[in-house]
């Protein structure tokens, strides 16, 4: 069972620490909710998240994001997976700043190019091959 710490009152509840590959599919789960799936459009079911936001804010916001996103491929290389998969990983989230980095317009294929949620995949899918106990049942 994987340690957990408070993440703060604001509803998010405790956030798993340590090593085991439970926790980390819980954080990079997290992380990817957060930076794509954040926030709703009102009166549609269009989610966003705080990497489209960052790219409102020229240069220094899209490089946050990146940051960000880059916490996930660096989660990912804690778990073992292969250099290609992080490659890959790692171009994406490339792709996804290189969209960022054009000022306000930048926002607009970032909305669509959803380069956390590809990463997150790419992770799901090594921890089902690798680590079948870590898998969860999602609710649609």
């Amino acid at each position: 069972m994987a340690k957990t710490t408070r993440m703060g009152s604001g509803g998010m509840g405790r956030m798993p620490i340590g090593k085991d590959p439970a926790a980390v599919r819980a954080r990079v789960e997290a992380m990817e909710k957060v930076l794509e799936r954040g926030f709703t459009i009102p009166g549609t079911k269009q989610t966003f998240g705080l990497d489209v936001m960052l790219d409102l804010i020229p240069g220094i916001g899209t490089t946050v994001a990146a940051g960000m996103g880059l916490y996930m491929t660096w989660e990912a290389r804690n778990l073992g997976m292969s250099k290609t998969a992080i490659a890959r990983m790692a171009g994406n989230v490339g792709v996804d700043w290189a969209l960022g980095l054009i000022p306000w317009v930048g926002a607009i294929p970032d909305f669509f190019f959803r380069s956390n949620t590809r990463n997150l995949k790419i992770i799901k899918r090594h921890l089902d091959k690798h680590h079948p106990s870590t898998v969860t049942i999602t609710p649609r």
